[in-house]
């Protein structure tokens, strides 16, 4: 298990042709097409020769295969100076493909090349960043807690040869590694059993990932948070031996007199029993994932900080862990939210809402100019999107650009509306607001408006529910394997690169 902070991510290099020398072992990827003939064409490049070319369209035609998307083919061609190629399908021939069909289709043939510790694409010549964060997330394999009976036997992939002749490829590359390893960093975290990863040794990990670019750190312990008046993040961590920690990590990237400020906050429950309203027992091993929100934001302030974005960026990160004992909050308990708000806890496992309220407040105290939250926050996300689809909500632009920007990446958030009436849902009789609404209806939309209590007045704000997509229980697909996703990463510095860049 390495001891760095941060996932590992393989070595990139960029090269402006096909090399002859120390690749003998290596796997040369190429992209193909359906061609108007209905066979598999090699996607044009300058780095096969027409001969090469021929080989390995005429073993393609021989093997039957026509080159749609997700398929892969892996030949022997003696006109190339590697082991084997291993074509990969980008569908109907065209003009250019969007950059997630690209990081897609190289992902699909990372995990076809599993074992195999050098490959080398053409691939991107078509857009090279999408390619290397592609191979990379394709590539990731969690195994740090497998003894030696059964982690692979095979090695990782560990070096990656991008082929492009593109001005600024490099440039490209590491910002596509960069991005990659962020991504991969939230889903070790994710994938990090609830055993090994509690509030306190998730706040150690966040303050080394931090401090490994030169981020400022705060944590406070339970003595602090109780001092200070976080009511909800105490609240919640109450039934567990393991008390809570609020993170905060800042990224001073702003230049001039008034520098864009973003404020991020993650939700951090390290398990989710539900506490007193306690979960069914069946598939409740998934809530090692219900801090895939914290995960998503601790890896993207990093990732600020290491592009170097021209912002300022603090992330506010409560963690806790929610579970039932006698010392435990009760439904029909009434907490003060950090700030003063107090509200009746109708349901303990509506826990996510507490500690992001009393994080929101704190973050808002900053004056910032933006403010994205994210959370594995409601089985409803669910039951509207489906595993693969973030809700986004909050103020009309705001929530708009960055439903874009999560689509343009191939996060694929949705904008929704949080409707004014369901506030009367969270009427409490003896608080200021309940922690749920009484009906069954809307569930994600009634956590999103709850949260908009909490956000200052003139802050643009964003909420992205990423109960599902932050963790796949199927198989893989594309790039993402089972497990920890790492979404909505991509999403939330795609945001940062846009407001660093218009504002």
């Amino acid at each position: 298990m390495s001891t760095a902070p941060g996932y590992q991510s393989p070595t990139v290099t960029v090269s402006t042709g096909l090399p002859k020398r120390g690749i003998g072992a290596a796997v040369l990827i190429v992209p193909v097409v359906t061609g108007d003939d209905d066979r598999a064409r090699v996607v044009p490049n300058p780095f096969l020769d027409a001969e090469a070319v021929g080989e390995i369209e005429v073993a393609l035609k021989a093997l039957g295969a026509k080159g749609g998307s997700d398929q892969t083919s892996r030949l022997v061609i003696p006109a190339l100076p590697v082991a084997s190629v291993l074509a990969v399908g980008l569908g109907k021939s065209r003009d250019e493909w969007s950059g997630d069909a690209i990081r897609r289709a190289a992902g699909v043939a990372a995990r076809a090349l599993s074992g195999v510790e050098h490959v080398v694409t053409t691939l991107s010549e078509l857009d090279v960043a999408a390619t290397v964060e592609g191979l990379i997330l394709g590539a990731y394999r969690f195994t740090d807690y497998r003894s030696t009976k059964t982690a692979p036997k095979e090695p990782g992939l560990a070096k990656i040869t991008v082929l492009s002749t593109a001005k600024g490829a490099k440039a490209d590359a590491v910002r596509g590694t960069d991005v990659a390893t962020a991504v991969a960093t939230a889903r070790d975290l994710v994938n990090t059993p609830p055993s090994h990863l509690f509030p306190d040794e998730f706040a150690k990990r966040a303050r080394a990932l931090g401090e490994s670019v030169g981020l400022q750190v705060e944590v406070l312990d339970e003595k602090a948070l109780e001092k200070g008046g976080y009511g909800g993040i105490v609240g919640v961590g109450k039934g567990s031996t393991r008390p809570p920690r609020l993170v905060r990590l800042t990224h001073k990237g702003g230049k001039g007199r008034k520098p864009k400020k973003v404020a991020l906050v993650g939700k951090g429950i390290t398990f989710d029993t539900g506490g007193i309203s306690i979960k069914p027992a069946a598939n409740m091993h998934h809530m090692t994932s219900d801090m895939g929100g914290a995960a998503a934001v601790i890896a993207t302030v990093v990732l600020a900080a290491k592009q170097g974005l021209p912002i300022d960026v603090v992330a506010t990160v409560p963690m806790a862990e929610n579970m039932p004992s006698a010392s435990a909050q009760r439904p029909g308990d009434v907490l003060t939210q950090y700030g003063g708000i107090t509200v009746e806890v109708l349901n303990t496992d509506a826990e996510g809402r507490l500690i992001l309220a009393d994080a929101i407040v704190r973050a808002c105290e900053d004056g910032p100019d933006y403010l994205i939250e994210t959370s594995t926050l409601t089985g409803a996300q669910t039951v509207a999107l489906g595993a693969r689809t973030p809700g986004v909500m909050g103020n009309d632009e705001f929530r708009d650009r960055v439903a874009a920007l999560s689509q343009a990446v191939g996060e694929n958030g949705w904008a929704m509306p949080l409707p004014d009436e369901l506030k009367d849902d969270l009427k409490s009789t003896v608080a200021d607001l309940a922690n749920v609404s009484g009906s069954r209806y809307a569930g994600m939309l009634v956590a999103g408006v709850y949260l908009r209590e909490f956000v200052a007045e003139g802050v643009q704000w964003a909420h992205i529910d990423v109960a599902a997509p932050a963790y796949n229980t199927g198989g893989p697909w594309g790039y993402t394997g089972k497990g920890g996703t790492g979404v909505p990463t991509r999403t939330m510095f795609a945001v940062l690169e846009d407001i660093a860049k218009n504002g």
